[in-house]
């Protein structure tokens, strides 16, 4: 098993029921610990660049604008595996279809505020990292 970086949004309905070290401690209980971490809000600029993969699809507009309502937490974490656990801790994107003790099941309102965002490559990790931190913001 190789320890790989991946990355994580804290989404603004997380940030609004201050949920940001509940999320974290259920993170680092799986075993991926944080290595960089900024509380920022999303400029519509930032997040239309972040999520431009989307942009012909129906729902980029709605997504852009949630992304940007509030106060968000971007984060890298490391550990074994880095990108499948975190992607098993938060569980699946409707949190209906969620297994149980997943952040997603145990926080998310609905599939649109659904508290959490990670990368699914390693490859979309490494432009996602770079798209919000510098290399010396990241202190493993």
């Amino acid at each position: 098993m190789a320890t790989e970086r991946t990355f994580s949004i804290i989404k603004p309905d997380a940030t609004r029921r201050n949920l940001t070290g509940a999320v974290t401690k259920m993170l680092e209980d799986a075993g991926l610990r944080v290595v960089a971490s900024r509380r920022i809000h999303m400029t519509r600029e930032q997040a239309e660049g972040f999520y431009a993969v989307h942009k012909e699809r129906p729902f980029f507009n709605d997504l852009v604008s949630f992304m940007i309502s509030g106060p968000v937490v971007v984060q890298v974490l490391e550990g074994e595996n880095a990108v499948a656990k975190n992607r098993e801790v938060m569980g699946a994107t409707n949190p209906a279809n969620a297994e149980e003790g997943t952040i997603r099941k145990t926080h998310a309102e609905s599939i649109e505020a659904n508290s959490v965002h990670g990368s699914d490559s390693a490859e979309n990790a490494a432009i996602e990292i770079a798209y919000f931190f510098k290399p010396e913001e990241i202190v493993g």
